[in-house]
């Protein structure tokens, strides 16, 4: 159980929205600068002198998951959880990534939503996140996963924790028809991810442009989630360049983060700022269904942010987690190679590492063990006593800088 002086700190950074949505107008929001330097959101590049408003389409079509409220109780009608506001930032983060990951698949990258958007394949995906318990992704199953793994709903999530959860979930859901691949100790190893997700006999999901077909396949479309500590209290300026480069490779799904006492989903970059989701906005809960009637349109409405907002990437919570989306054994090949020439061929003091097998000095503990949620191998003392709104100890890799 949080404590009443987190509470009630947390509780003023929060903006509370009793009404469903209300959107801050302002003559020109300062989400996008003007500038000649690229804009990249999610590998995708930008002139934000030229293309000001695709910019802003592109943003608002991302799935935006905030805080909520009035939803069922969190673990029965005995629990007092029916918001997740104060504690569940870092759950919100997690679900945007693994809802972009399946608007990619299911839709396409080049996808733009609007207000008249009744796609089943869209409204599909959105229902898997849902506030109730039956939804695959709700906030109910994010934080019950997470209790079952020593994590008490209520309680902060570091960015592997969210990774982990999603990790477990993902396996129940085979609409879905992803897999999620979690990189400890700063290192990707390419034959663990190929024998992962080359499936005899599997499936998975091609797009015709309407919907979702099952086909059969030997890959099975994969989420990579690379936890890093990139230093202590604050980044170290070796990982700065990296950490841009990173949302410039096209199967980029953006960095789960946060600055200091705040989970946010960060999907892109301009300059020496980063661009970010905040699910630091209170909403209703509610449900979209087959967006039918009036409620169901406005409900709709409250997964879109209509403007992202920038912070100095020197701002950034050094525990974070780098995400990458291959729908296709190719996408996957070609982002080895991205890593390898953009990634750490360039940089003295690469990200992470990229081999094709596990080191001969390796762990020998069970990979099982070796990813359970809450197994802390390198954990620097002190770091947990930090002022952070998120958990930082639960972090399975080594700590950088």
């Amino acid at each position: 159980m949080l404590s009443v002086s987190l509470q009630e700190g947390y509780r003023e950074q929060v903006i509370e929205m009793d009404s469903l949505f209300t959107q801050n107008v302002a003559d020109e929001p300062d989400d996008i600068p003007h500038t000649q330097e690229p804009v990249w959101i999610l590998g995708k590049r930008y002139n934000a002198i030229k293309e000001l408003d695709a910019i802003r389409r592109d943003i608002k079509s991302k799935l935006w998951f905030t805080y909520r409220k009035g939803f069922v109780p969190i673990g029965g009608s005995s629990s007092n959880f029916t918001s997740d506001k104060g504690w569940g930032c870092m759950l919100r983060c997690g679900q945007m990534v693994l809802g972009q990951a399946l608007v990619c698949l299911h839709l396409g990258r080049d996808w733009l939503w609007t207000m008249e958007t009744r796609d089943n394949t869209y409204l599909k995906i959105l229902n898997r996140f849902e506030d109730r318990r039956a939804a695959p992704f709700s906030i109910h199953q994010i934080a019950l996963t997470g209790a079952s793994e020593g994590k008490e709903v209520g309680q902060w999530f570091g960015p592997n924790t969210i990774a982990q959860v999603l990790k477990k979930l993902v396996v129940y859901d085979d609409w879905s028809s992803v897999t999620i691949h979690v990189a400890l100790d700063n290192t990707i190893v390419v034959n663990d991810i190929m024998r992962q997700c080359k499936i005899e006999g599997g499936t998975t999901v091609e797009v015709d442009g309407r919907t979702p077909l099952k086909a059969p396949s030997e890959w099975k479309p994969l989420l990579l989630i690379i936890p890093l500590r990139l230093g202590l209290s604050e980044i170290n300026p070796v990982y700065i360049n990296g950490l841009k480069t990173s949302f410039q490779i096209a199967q980029s799904l953006g960095v789960i983060g946060g600055k200091p006492n705040l989970a946010l989903y960060f999907i892109g970059c301009v300059g020496d700022e980063v661009i970010f989701l905040d699910p630091h906005t209170t909403q209703r809960s509610g449900s979209v269904d087959h967006k039918t009637v009036e409620g169901e349109v406005d409900i709709d409405a409250t997964y879109h942010c209509g403007s992202a907002s920038r912070i100095p990437i020197t701002g950034i919570d050094p525990s974070v987690a780098l995400c990458f989306f291959c729908a296709t054994e190719k996408d996957f090949k070609s982002l080895c190679r991205s890593i390898q020439e953009e990634l750490i061929d360039p940089e003295k003091q690469p990200l992470f590492e990229l081999c094709s097998e596990k080191p001969a000095d390796w762990s020998p503990v069970d990979d099982c063990a070796t990813e359970a949620v809450g197994t802390a191998t390198n954990v620097v003392l002190g770091f947990e006593s930090l002022d952070r709104q998120y958990d930082t100890s639960d972090e399975d890799f080594e700590l950088l800088g």
